[in-house]
């Protein structure tokens, strides 16, 4: 049986993921409030504890991680420097830091044990095509993971570490329906030429067959699923 840690577990991509790996025969460690080990990734300490926490609980192995947890919050330049920076730091620390630290933890768990795992790092058609003004530590971040990703896939692989990313456009999830409604739904739709936003379950079946089917192979490679409106 795979044994797998999920962060931001609790709603939107992160609960349809958990639905999809349970439903494959998975045992899942969640991080959040409603179905799993809370964990604060605003805290510094909250990655080394939730890694500690999941490895105790999984029976001292994990096979599996996925990094889905993260905020998408506004941050107007027109901010005085103080705030504007805090929300930058804060963004970076919760979307990327976190993820980092516990994509390290994972791979030297994986090398101690002389075994094989795999990384899949949810992150965001904003890592190639941008943002909104109001949204560059974002996209900042979600490119940053995505060189991340290519770096341990590129690094490890020797190790039968794998590492794949996942970059949804929007996606029906509470923090798309409340940009969509403040950009104006219909124009950013039009720009979609799929005519819908992603449902979460496209996005965790993406997910679903990184950690448990994709051919060790594909390791480095990153999956869109934003309806081309974005196409590499």
């Amino acid at each position: 049986m795979t044994h797998i840690l999920l962060t931001g577990s609790s709603r939107g991509i992160g609960a349809a993921t958990l639905t999809a790996l349970q439903t494959a025969g998975a045992t899942v460690i969640g991080q959040g409030t409603a179905s799993g080990i809370p964990a604060d990734f605003a805290d510094p300490a909250a990655p080394r504890a939730l890694w500690d926490a999941a490895l105790a609980a999984q029976g001292g192995r994990i096979d599996v991680l996925i990094n889905n947890a993260g905020v998408f919050e506004a941050n107007p330049i027109t901010r005085d420097d103080a705030a504007w920076v805090a929300e930058w730091e804060r963004t970076m620390r919760i979307n990327l830091t976190a993820a980092a630290e516990l994509c390290r933890f994972a791979v030297l768990h994986w090398q101690d044990r002389g075994t094989g795992g795999r990384i899949v790092n949810i992150a965001s058609r904003a890592a190639y095509r941008g943002d909104s003004p109001q949204h560059w530590h974002y996209a900042a971040s979600k490119a940053g993971m995505v060189a991340m990703t290519k770096s341990i896939a590129r690094g490890y692989a020797k190790d039968g570490i794998l590492a794949f990313a996942v970059c949804p456009g929007f996606t029906m999830t509470g923090m798309a329906e409340d940009y969509l409604e403040s950009r104006g739904g219909d124009k950013l739709l039009a720009d979609i030429p799929l005519g819908r936003v992603a449902s979460p379950e496209e996005v965790a079946e993406v997910a679903r067959f990184l950690a448990l089917d994709a051919p060790p192979s594909m390791t480095g490679a990153v999956l869109d699923v934003n309806g081309a409106s974005y196409v590499r």
